[in-house]
């Protein structure tokens, strides 16, 4: 697979300033409009991103600046913006195509994983498909059913994707326009109940790798490894744990296929505990994956079962018990204290 490059100048020449406090949202809206800017074959397709801007607003305006031939209302057909999406990636473009909700990806499903995934291979590398899909996942929003999915594993599973996962807005920022540029089919999970937290985005900074792990908060008892909606929960719960004097190290993994577990396997010999949270279910996940691997890797080095904090093995439920679905900073807790009495 082709690796991803920066080409565009970073100075903001905007005359905006270089470092700014922005939402998720905002921070992606500027994302997609500097990709735009920078480059003419960047197209923006799906339901309801022109006029209104998406339902969360992430493409507010981009209509109004670019024009409808640049921001495309689509109809309500999954399978139809994928597809479309593919001859476009095939002529030079570089489509951006926004699933409205996580649970509306599975009818465009046969597209991403029988052409999508699989045209570059298919053709021994002649074609590629420089295509970004965008899909605002996870729950914590109160919505109704097929709104609060967690579908990440399905396409980290898929050989022939890229999947990434941002966390706060300087990433937001920056991973989608490294997608947007990377020459493979990028699947980008944006943690909706994430999108209105803000952080400070610096427009001038040189972007690290997209496809790498980062540690957030260095420690020495237990590793915390986690990515998307759950980066926040596990911050927290370090900063909880220092106050009774226990040192957690964060890993956001930012990359979900391919995975950067180097940073991980560094970690976990220090500390010797591993704990994963996700919001996806355990079975068959990438957490499982996750715990499979550093007990190849790190066997020697550990001195507990690397535990999982998830979600549940059922359906989403109704908004009015997703308090108990998700995880939360007692279950992240609770699985060190685990970990630590072991």
């Amino acid at each position: 697979m082709a690796a991803p490059t920066m080409d565009r100048p970073t100075a903001d020449d905007t005359g905006a300033p270089a470092v700014q406090t922005l939402t998720v949202a905002k921070a992606l809206n500027n994302g997609l409009r500097a990709s735009m800017e920078a480059n003419p074959k960047v197209i923006v397709m799906g339901e309801d991103v022109g006029k209104l801007g998406g339902v969360f607003r992430i493409t507010d305006g981009l209509q109004k600046d670019f024009g409808e031939q640049r921001v495309l209302d689509t109809p309500l057909s999954e399978s139809g913006i994928i597809g479309t999406a593919v001859g476009l990636a095939i002529r030079g473009y570089r489509p951006v195509c926004e699933i409205q909700f996580d649970g509306f990806i599975f009818p465009g499903f046969d597209q991403i994983v029988s052409q999508v995934a699989k045209l570059h291979y298919r053709t021994q590398g002649r074609l590629k498909l420089p295509m970004v899909i965008r899909v605002p996942f996870g729950g914590g929003i109160g919505a109704v059913e097929h709104h609060s999915e967690s579908p990440e594993s399905y396409f980290a599973h898929t050989a022939g994707l890229r999947v990434v996962s941002c966390s706060n807005p300087a990433d937001a920022y920056w991973m989608i326009q490294q997608a947007i540029d990377c020459d493979d089919p990028v699947l980008f999970f944006e943690p909706k109940r994430r999108y209105y937290e803000k952080g400070e985005v610096d427009t001038t900074a040189a972007p690290g790798p997209l496809f790498r792990s980062r540690t957030l908060r260095t420690g020495r008892d237990v590793t915390v490894v986690t990515y998307g909606p759950m980066v926040r929960t596990s911050l927290e719960a370090a900063a909880a744990a220092e106050e009774e004097g226990r040192s957690l190290e964060v890993v956001d993994l930012r990359t979900l296929s391919p995975l950067d577990l180097a940073p991980v396997y560094e970690s976990v010999r220090r500390t010797g505990r591993l704990v994963v949270v996700t919001e996806a279910p355990s079975e068959s996940s990438i957490s499982s994956e996750i715990a499979a691997k550093v007990q190849q890797e790190c066997f020697y080095s550990l001195q507990a079962p690397v535990l999982r904090v998830t979600g549940f093995d059922t359906p989403y439920p109704p908004s009015k018990l997703e308090e108990e679905f998700l995880p939360d900073l007692d279950r992240v807790l609770h699985a060190v204290d685990r970990s630590l009495a072991w």
